[in-house]
């Protein structure tokens, strides 16, 4: 038989592995689920064994329905004599999609009408409803005009596996927290004598899972129990309670082996704790997890040596994502447990990036309609990328690349002593086979030690792979030649062919924040962890002349990024700014900045939300508008953004907001953007400003970026 086994969304193929390693003969996975062939024994083993399925539905009848009245003249042609009595309650579930019946409600009514009516036709008694609890649930499904009814055999929600008795404000589904586990790879870190660790562990959920499941204890086992979970009369109940036993002697077994203390959590809340050990009282685990009240960003080290760290950190409308909580976190894993491996499941990627931790892998998951981000993370801490030292020698490659830089060095000499520039490009490609950018930033403060920023460029397909690597190898080997720092303060983006062409490997060596200066604003960058640090370097001219406007005008800035047009605008003396991103992680990037000038409060607004959305929406005036938006962008969050396409009216807008006299800054890279000149004359005079904001150390590449000076027409 074919039958259906449904999940969370984003857990289809994890459930794949899971059946067919359950014994099923097929798996196919869909949309919300799984496509299964195999016997109702399959079935019902899945019901008891699957950590991962929502529900299994074996269906009991099929057929065109086309109106209300083929809905009911089919659902009550079945023989349900033969899958129910009169004493036993049911309950329908409906789901419905197209324009024929459109109420889920509605038709669910209808099935349980035709179902009464034909045991009433046969001469039985009407049976009951039960919604909650009912002997027999009924699934009913219609798509394209096909009606397919089932018997739910695991009775309602398979996540409810029977021990939880107090719950959160949000309570992570068993089932998602299962995927969380095995994505951790908590099963065979177990088999290793790895330890299981929830820094924000709430109710305990995924502790409690997880104990769980090292203990070899089947999800089904206490859901019901001793009672079977339907009392449908096809199910096969001498072989439910054979699966029952041999699951119980599993449980035995696995329960005797599972040593004391081999799962930790902490949360900073008292309340959760106090849940989390009501719950593992319940599930009898409470021995095998340590639970303290303490704050994630003094999380204690535990006493195993290697494991798995398991997280649900906040981030839906009712508990808000904090970016700062999700970097204090990552703060404290490294610190606590380098060496052991993570699986996070966060609000979205912005805040899995927000934890600083380097993923390897990255899942899609959707906690009930949110979609979340799940990282991978091994080990959590990595060692630090050794950049070899210099030979004494360089071979002529390598010479010719020192040579450039030597060369560039002294060309920028003057223009940076003028300008008091520490933070520069220094080479960019200069000699095309040496495909890369080489960026300098000297620290504020202290030793003010010189970084470097290598970015290797895409090599073409043609060149070979190894004499791309060799390459690359002799540029890095000239810039420790000419720059003599130490490896560690040097930050490495190489490119790595893959699947889909060349992209971007393992970034950086380390998770160091160092603070640098432009225009009299202290700033804050992240050289390793990401593909940009923080500091769009080519805009520095733009910056700087927006900076000198500002002084007692009110600054609005949009696609903000990291905000440091707004905090350099503020240092120069800017009435007010306003900072709009969709990024959390961003906007708390810009907090940082403004904090590490000593600023702050209600003059300077932070706002996340979509730009342009909320640019058309505000009512505000402001003298100084920057507004540099990405070339496309398609986040879940908002609506779509192509900057060819929708520039006029992002420049409309921002016009709009324009106060008397004031002026607009535009800004993008898309290399092959045109300007519509005809509609933007219709609301703005408008002026291109390129030459003026490209920079020397950019002058080999003057389509980095385009600019132009608006005001009101």
């Amino acid at each position: 038989m074919k039958f259906y086994v449904s999940c969370a969304k984003g857990l289809e193929y994890l459930l794949v592995e899971e059946v067919l390693a359950l014994g099923a003969a097929s798996a196919t996975a869909t949309v919300s689920g799984v496509n299964v062939e195999g016997s109702l024994h399959d079935a019902q083993r899945l019901v008891l064994w699957s950590r991962l399925a929502s529900r299994v539905l074996w269906p009991i009848g099929a057929f065109e329905c086309l109106d209300q009245d083929a809905l009911y003249e089919g659902v009550h042609a079945l023989p349900w004599t033969g899958h129910l009595k009169p004493e036993h309650t049911l309950a329908v579930d409906a789901h419905v999609s197209g324009e024929v019946i459109t109420h889920a409600r509605f038709a669910a009514q209808r099935v349980k009408d035709a179902v009464v009516d034909h045991l009433r036709s046969q001469g039985l008694e009407r049976p009951s409803v039960d919604v909650d609890d009912p002997d027999v649930r009924i699934n009913f499904s219609l798509r394209k005009g096909r009606a397919t009814l089932s018997i739910d055999l695991g009775g309602g929600p398979l996540h409810r596996r029977g021990w939880r008795r107090v719950r959160n404000d949000a309570p992570l589904k068993e089932n998602l927290a299962a995927a969380v586990l095995m994505r951790g790879g908590w099963s065979q870190s177990y088999a290793g004598g790895g330890g299981l660790l929830d820094p924000m562990c709430g109710s305990g959920t995924l502790l409690i899972e997880g104990v769980l499941m090292a203990a070899d204890v089947a999800p089904g086992l206490q859901r019901h129990g001793s009672l079977p979970p339907t009392r449908w009369l096809g199910f096969d109940m001498a072989h439910w309670q054979g699966l029952r036993e041999q699951a119980r002697e599993r449980e035995t077994a696995g329960r005797a082996a599972l040593p004391a203390q081999v799962a930790f959590g902490s949360d900073i809340d008292p309340r959760a704790i106090e849940a989390a050990r009501e719950s593992a009282r319940e599930a009898g685990v409470e021995h095998a997890i340590v639970l303290q009240v303490c704050d994630v960003a003094k999380l204690p080290a535990p006493p195993i040596r290697r494991g798995v760290v398991v997280c649900n950190p906040p981030y839906d409308e009712r508990l808000a994502a904090d970016a700062a909580l999700y970097r204090a976190l990552g703060d404290g894993l490294r610190r606590a447990v380098p060496d052991w491996r993570a699986s996070l499941l966060c609000g979205s990627a912005e805040l899995a990036m927000a934890t600083g931790l380097r993923a390897q892998k990255k899942y899609q998951l959707f906690n009930g309609a949110i979609e979340c981000a799940l990282i991978f993370v091994d080990p959590i801490a990595p060692p630090q990328r050794v950049v070899p030292d210099a030979p004494a020698e360089l071979n002529v490659g390598a010479q010719m690349v020192a040579n450039r830089l030597r060369k560039n060095i002294r060309k920028f000499k003057s223009w940076r002593q003028r300008e008091d520039v520490t933070c520069y490009r220094v080479y960019d490609a200069d000699l095309p086979e040496y495909a890369a950018a080489v960026d300098v930033y000297e620290e504020a403060d202290g030793a003010r030690r010189t970084f470097l920023h290598v970015q290797e460029y895409a090599a073409p397909a043609s060149i070979p792979e190894a004499d791309t690597l060799r390459r690359f190898n002799e540029l890095l080997a000239a810039v420790r030649n000419v720059f003599a720092v130490p490896h560690e303060q040097v930050a490495i983006k190489s490119r790595a062919r893959g699947k889909g062409g060349s992209k971007y490997g393992r970034l950086g060596a380390g998770s160091e924040v160092i603070v640098v200066r432009e225009h009299g604003a202290r700033l804050r960058v992240n050289l390793f962890d990401y593909l940009d640090t923080g500091l769009f370097l080519d805009h520095r001219p733009l910056r700087g002349q927006m900076a000198h406007a500002a002084r007692g005008r009110r600054f609005l800035n949009l696609f903000s990024y990291t905000g440091v047009a707004s905090v350099e605008a503020a240092v120069a003396g800017a009435a007010s700014t306003t900072s709009v991103d969709l990024s959390g992680t961003y906007l708390q990037w810009c907090q940082d900045n403004l904090q590490e000038n000593g600023l702050g409060g209600q003059q300077h607004q932070l706002v996340q939300a979509d730009a342009l959305a909320w640019l058309e929406a505000d009512r505000g005036q402001y003298d100084l508008i920057f507004c540099d938006p990405p070339t496309f962008s398609n986040s879940a969050r908002a609506e779509d953004f192509e900057v060819q396409r929708d520039h006029v009216r992002l420049l409309r807008a921002c016009i709009a907001r324009l106060s008397q006299g004031g002026v607009l800054y535009f800004s993008n890279n898309f290399r092959r953007f045109r300007l519509d000149a005809e509609r933007v004359a219709e609301f703005a005079v408008c002026e291109e400003i390129s030459a003026q904001t490209i920079p020397p150390d950019f002058e080999r590449n003057t389509r980095i970026h385009r600019a132009w000076r608006l005001t009101r027409a």
